[in-house]
């Protein structure tokens, strides 16, 4: 037992038994031994995997893949598991506008190289089409199921207006891509699938404590939203469904560990020098990043800047504009863009701008002592590096730095 656990443990078990016995005190006046709503868990690293079917949402991001090593890694049978990914830009449009155009098909490789389906959810027409909403009501929530694509309309809902970004916030009804795009679609793919009546069910994503002030306070396990046998004592559609986050404990290295040791290669954000693998221009890039998608795709940084002027408010909650945030692209030296041009990341940057991912075990991997790590210029994040057999934070920029270990050609090919 390490230390956060065993303090927690004596926090609620042997201090509250020690106050019993020397006072004599009633099990209301200490610390609670239990939590205060049944199913309720502040830490919970490890649990009963009771379950008839795990649904892990997968963005195709570091942590999401932690989370889905821990699962396997305590037995879990990765015959019950299966993979959702919600398509941040719907499918309706021919061009990305916020994610990474091939992080889709990224998930779709990564699914078959696990042998797990992979069903995709998104609201119809994506982040813009909820973004320019004006006097309408929100489009139809699309669920792909073991039967096929479903499409679930939403005429209950109020005509609203958005015109503006989401924003960097605690508040779901500010950063609203988070809910609208994510949780209420992932929501209603379970509340319409009569499979999961009578069925014991994990719902697992990959926050992390570590990740901001008010993650660091969400409940490691806690029945999830769908979840109606803990609401009703007689409820019409039984389900049992748990919501489980189980690297919200770790802190980066590990999630980055966890990856080396399972031979994986870094999603292409991360070689590309995001620290972040969410939407290409998510609201919560900074300045160097988007001096590096000014630089590498005007195109994407130009339609975001195009939207702020429409709607007179920044994707930034600073209020800087993209062009405001990353003027100093322009100013690249010739001897950046030549290490570029030379980098083995050249095969992530071929693959930024295409739909189809094509990055397999054919990858150039830069080995310690055989190849210098290839330095991009305004590239940001937390990097790979087989430095003493350490993961080590400052590093160079390099595409797919890892451990030798991680090099075998038994790793994963995506």
């Amino acid at each position: 037992m390490n230390n956060a656990l065993s303090d927690t443990y004596d926090d609620r078990v042997i201090i509250p038994d020690a106050q019993m016995n020397l006072f004599g005190l009633e099990p209301k006046d200490i610390i609670a031994r239990q939590p205060a709503m049944p199913g309720v868990f502040f830490d919970a690293p490890d649990i009963e995997l009771d379950y008839d079917i795990a649904v892990v949402c997968m963005s195709g991001g570091k942590d999401s893949l932690a989370a889905l090593k821990y699962l396997l890694d305590r037995g879990f049978p990765a015959s019950r598991i299966e993979l959702w990914h919600h398509l941040v830009d719907g499918q309706e449009a021919a061009e990305s506008f916020m994610d990474w155009p091939f992080i889709d098909d990224y998930c779709v490789k990564l699914a078959e190289s696990l042998n797990m389906p992979l069903y995709f959810s998104w609201l119809k027409h994506g982040f813009k089409g909820e973004m320019l909403k004006h006097n309408s009501r929100s489009h139809s929530h699309m669920v792909g199921t073991p039967d096929g694509i479903v499409e679930l309309t939403r005429d209950a809902a109020k005509e609203a207006t958005r015109r503006k970004f989401p924003q960097q916030a605690a508040s779901l009804q500010t950063r609203w891509c988070s809910s609208a795009l994510k949780i209420d679609v992932g929501r209603r793919a379970v509340t319409c699938q009569e499979r999961f009546i009578d069925k014991k069910v994990l719902f697992v994503t990959g926050e992390r404590r570590e990740e901001s002030s008010n993650r660091a306070k969400y409940n490691q396990l806690e029945p999830h939203s769908t979840d109606t046998v803990r609401k009703s004592a007689k409820p019409l559609k039984p389900r049992h469904v748990d919501a489980w986050r189980p690297v919200l404990h770790l802190s980066e290295e590990e999630v980055w560990q966890m990856l080396c040791d399972w031979r994986i290669n870094p999603p292409v954000p991360y070689r590309l020098g995001g620290g972040r693998s969410s939407c290409q221009t998510c609201i919560f890039n900074g300045d160097r990043i988007w001096a590096t998608i000014a630089h590498y795709w005007p195109e994407r940084a130009q339609a975001i800047s195009q939207y702020e002027e429409e709607f007179g408010t920044a994707i930034s909650r600073n209020g800087k504009t993209v062009i405001e945030r990353a003027p100093w692209t322009l100013m690249m030296s010739w001897r950046f863009a030549r290490q570029v041009a030379m980098s083995t990341s050249c095969q992530s940057l071929f693959q930024r701008t295409n739909r189809g991912y094509c990055l397999l075990a054919r990858i150039a991997v830069c080995r310690l002592g055989q190849v210098d790590p290839p330095i991009l210029p305004f590239g940001a994040g937390f990097l790979l590096c087989a430095r003493k057999g350490r993961l080590q934070r400052g590093t160079p920029f390099g595409a797919g730095v890892i451990s030798n270990q991680a090099c075998s050609p038994s790793r994963l090919d995506v």
